[in-house]
């Protein structure tokens, strides 16, 4: 692994707590609900927020740039979601949430120097990002800055994150897995439960194909798990990732990561001591990188 690929790796731990509040904080689900979203679950405000910088995506675009989400799952949300709320009313609630989130995390400290600098250096590097085949972060680079440190520093932080993810899901199609196999091989390595991946909407069925897809392969053994080569495809798919996400992390440099990552370490600890992330997720803040 090159310095900046295992760099990227480390910026994208500092990374996904930050930006992953917006699907779990109760101020996100307050403005959801005032949108007219069912709050009773996070997914219609979880494919607006994620997807609203897009326009109003059709459940085929969705599903192909959300990779691990069964078509079926996504279409009982999307276009629905944009009947209910249009885009630009989204993406300015999605600020609002942010903004709230931030505020009841951090209050006065929101106004320090530090993150005002922690802003100014995750713009930068959120602006040198290659946008080719990263649909989620050019769609996110396209919209206007804040005016606040904290919510340029999110919308960095996202530009950033929904780059490394976009590398993601082309390391993954390299790999030669598809949605539900990505899910399956990811839990077949330990990463994560399968009940964790409840939620993507896959059928029972549908688990089973794949499991059988991937034995057929090698990559299973007749338990489930991963074999040595399963995890050696994992690791390469890992590999990948991160060499996709160095570039931003190139452009800024060593040293200046290294600054940004001390100095979001307020927020970072903030959002950790909320409660308000799951113990054991999906989001990718385990050793390896979650199907996005």
């Amino acid at each position: 692994m090159s310095e900046y690929a295992g760099l990227s790796r480390r910026m994208w731990h500092q990374i996904e707590p930050v930006h992953a509040l917006l699907y779990f904080s109760p101020q996100a689900f307050d403005e959801a609900a005032g949108l007219g979203y069912d709050i009773e679950s996070r997914w219609p405000s979880y494919f607006a927020w994620r997807w609203a910088p897009l326009g109003t995506p059709g459940a085929r675009l969705v599903t192909a740039t959300a990779y691990s989400f069964s078509p079926a799952m996504v279409a009982e949300h999307v276009p629905a979601i944009w009947a209910t709320a249009a885009p630009e009313k989204v993406l300015d609630a999605r600020l609002s949430a942010v903004d709230r989130t931030y505020r009841a995390l951090l209050g006065d400290r929101l106004d320090s120097p530090d993150l005002a600098e922690a802003a100014e250096l995750a713009r930068r590097a959120a602006e040198s990002v290659t946008v080719a085949h990263r649909p989620l972060a050019a769609a996110n680079l396209d919209l206007p800055w804040p005016e606040e440190a904290h919510l340029v520093l999110w919308q960095a932080y996202t530009i950033l994150r929904e780059h490394r993810g976009d590398g993601h899901l082309a390391a993954l199609l390299s790999a030669g897995l598809d949605g539900c196999e990505a899910l399956v091989s990811f839990a077949a390595i330990g990463a994560a439960p399968v009940a964790n991946f409840a939620g993507r909407g896959w059928s029972e069925q549908e688990w089973a194909a794949a499991r059988d897809r991937l034995s057929a392969r090698g990559l299973l053994d007749d338990e489930g798990q991963a074999t040595e080569e399963g995890r050696r495809l994992r690791d390469q798919v890992e590999r990948m990732t991160d060499e996709l996400a160095a570039g931003p992390w190139r452009a800024l440099g060593a040293g200046r990561a290294e600054r940004l990552a001390q100095l979001s370490l307020p927020l970072l600890g903030a959002a950790f001591e909320s409660g308000l992330l799951p113990m054991t997720s999906t989001l990718g803040i385990g050793k390896v990188q979650a199907p996005a």
